[in-house]
């Protein structure tokens, strides 16, 4: 009787231990197999949540089939104590795994709110964005004015929202007090700004920010990424070209960065100065004029008169030789890289062809044939014949 009631024992130990078996197999299967959401989800990580808050979150909005198993595989992988603070867009029919390296690994909020402060040329915008976890695209929801218009309630309230990202993005090509004019439309930034930094000195970038985050600080991590990136090319930098000190080679990146648009023109743009410069010639470039005017401080909506063309200022390079005192604009990479590694041509002019690029030419006579070009497309928009071209001009 003893042995049949240990035989029995042993077979129900037996099957015990195998569906136990199956069941951790099955729960593997179910942490690392693909996930239940047919669409991108947004995951939220409040500040200080608990694993079993966030499990059942994910579980309630159908990210994970099983906050048990998700907690279970935090707990084995010893990721229960690593949750990160921040919204995060998971793809779909991520594993449980992958939503927890997502959620644990940190870093800038990939979806969610957001409130973007975008340093233009052309001024400064405040916009209020949301993604849309089926596309994964930031949609607009608010954009104002900072300079006259008051913040709308919707981005205050986004701002004080937790978990809302804040960032600023500065557009290649602004200056310094463009910069330090958004800064201070900032509501949700704090800090003096005591002066504008030098022009060139910050890097064009998208920066990430804490609300309350100090004015002065960031600029200082411009200055810093900027002084980078100018080294590392100055560093890497072919021999022979006409600078003495990485200063002059930004200043000579800012004029590349305010003369084109295009990506692709950079390095043959920067060409066209670097042969000018080379031969003994003035470089004769709109920007720098502009800039001597405006000392970066807003913009010149209207063309260039002849007094000013002929007006012998620090930046007026129809007049004075060799490059301006200072950069004209906080150039980017891209413009310091062209501006370092410039195209091997033998232009000396360019003007605009109509298409937003530029046509260039190697003898003043192709040149003045480009001229012409340029005019009578002019003509045809309808606007004025007369203003001052670029380069040669």
């Amino acid at each position: 009787m003893w042995r049949h009631i240990a035989s029995n024992f042993l077979t129900l130990l037996v099957v015990l231990l195998m569906a136990a078996a199956g069941a951790v197999a099955w729960a593997r299967h179910q942490f690392s197999g693909p996930g239940p959401s047919a669409i991108a989800q947004c995951v939220q990580v409040e500040r200080n949540a608990t694993l079993n808050a966030v499990s059942q979150q994910l579980a309630d909005q159908g990210t994970v089939t099983s906050a048990y198993i998700f907690r279970a595989g935090a707990d084995y992988l010893g990721k229960a104590r690593d949750l990160k603070f921040g919204s995060y867009l998971v793809e779909p029919q991520a594993s449980m795994q992958d939503v927890l390296d997502v959620i644990t690994a940190g870093g800038p909020s990939t979806c969610g709110t957001e409130v973007l402060v975008r340093v233009g040329v052309r001024g400064n915008t405040i916009l209020l964005r949301d993604m849309n976890p089926d596309t994964g695209a930031f949609e607009e929801v608010v954009r104002f004015d900072p300079d006259s218009e008051e913040q709308p309630a919707e981005v205050t309230e986004a701002v004080d929202r937790d978990g809302s990202r804040l960032r600023v993005a500065m557009a290649e090509g602004v200056t310094s007090w463009q910069v330090v004019q958004a800064l201070r439309a900032a509501g949700f930034m704090s800090g003096e700004i005591d002066a504008v930094p030098a022009e060139g000195s910050l890097a064009p970038d998208t920066y990430e920010v804490e609300k309350g985050a100090d004015r002065a600080a960031l600029l200082a991590e411009m200055e810093r990424r900027q002084a980078n990136i100018l080294a590392e090319e100055w560093e890497a930098r072919p021999f022979g070209l006409p600078y003495e000190t990485p200063e002059e080679a930004l200043i000579m990146a800012s004029i590349v960065e305010k003369e084109t648009g295009l990506p692709e023109e950079r390095a043959e743009v920067a060409s066209v100065f670097v042969n000018r410069l080379e031969e003994g010639m003035r470089l004769q470039t709109d920007p720098t004029v502009i800039y001597g005017i405006t000392k970066g401080e807003g913009i010149l909506d209207r063309g260039l008169r002849r007094s000013e063309l002929a007006s012998r200022t620090p930046y007026n390079t129809y007049q004075i030789d060799g490059l301006p005192p200072t950069p004209i604009a906080n150039p980017g990479r891209a413009a310091i890289r062209a501006a370092l590694n410039p195209d091997e041509t033998d232009y000396l002019f360019f003007v605009a062809d109509g298409t937003g690029g530029h046509a260039f030419a190697r003898t003043l006579d192709e040149h003045n044939a480009n001229v012409r070009r340029w005019r009578e497309i002019e003509a045809q928009r309808g606007e004025p014949t007369d203003t001052p071209v670029q380069t040669g001009g």
